[in-house]
């Protein structure tokens, strides 16, 4: 059987990532292998939907994939997944940034805590060690994400938690950019999709 992107991911999600942080490095997938080949799509893989970046982004985000130095108590959530093509191809060197409200709903905008930057592995993979994040005024849970490609064009949008209460009465919310959470509600697992070169 030809694999196609949706068995490939499939399979990756049948084995749960364990992300290890050391410091400011880039995180490692110990229990992931490498992503395999994908020679066809199911009639092609659509992009990953653009959304607003909000009022509260902010540019020079420390290059880090453990922001949890400031979560005292707070439950902790994992974020990670791939940045893939359209044909399938994993993309390795792509920057995947990340913003957030913290457990009170509030952004920290006159520092940097819950926002950091990342490059892809050469497997395309990314990952993060935060919170959980909190809805705010109309706004659902959220985080704010932009990923880009070496040379590419950037793509900014927001991932979303499954089934929460907020979602039907957020304008703003999208279910195409849901997270699949496993890990007793402790990990999100959401691949981006780049257009080709």
């Amino acid at each position: 059987m030809t694999p196609t992107r949706r068995t490939v991911l499939k399979s990756l999600l049948a084995a749960p990532p364990v992300i290890v942080c050391t410091g400011s490095a880039s995180h490692v997938w110990s229990q992931v292998s490498e992503l395999p080949p994908t020679p066809s799509c199911d009639g092609g893989s659509e992009q990953t939907p653009q959304q607003t970046a909000g009022p509260f982004y902010s540019p020079n985000s420390p290059r880090r994939s453990d922001l949890t130095e400031d979560a005292g108590s707070q439950p902790r959530f994992s974020l990670l997944g791939f940045v893939l093509d359209t044909r399938c191809r994993a993309i390795p060197g792509a920057t995947v940034e990340i913003w957030h409200a913290d457990e009170q709903g509030e952004y920290d905008n006159s520092g940097y805590r819950w926002r950091a930057h990342q490059f892809t592995d050469d497997s395309g993979r990314w990952g993060f060690d935060t919170i959980k994040t909190r809805h705010y005024s109309f706004r659902t849970p959220h985080y704010h994400i932009q990923v880009q490609a070496p040379g590419r064009e950037l793509l900014t949008t927001q991932l979303y938690f499954p089934d929460h209460p907020r979602n039907g009465t957020d304008r703003l919310f999208d279910p195409r950019l849901v997270m699949a959470v496993s890990d007793q509600g402790r990990t999100g697992r959401f691949d981006f999709v780049l257009p080709v070169e």
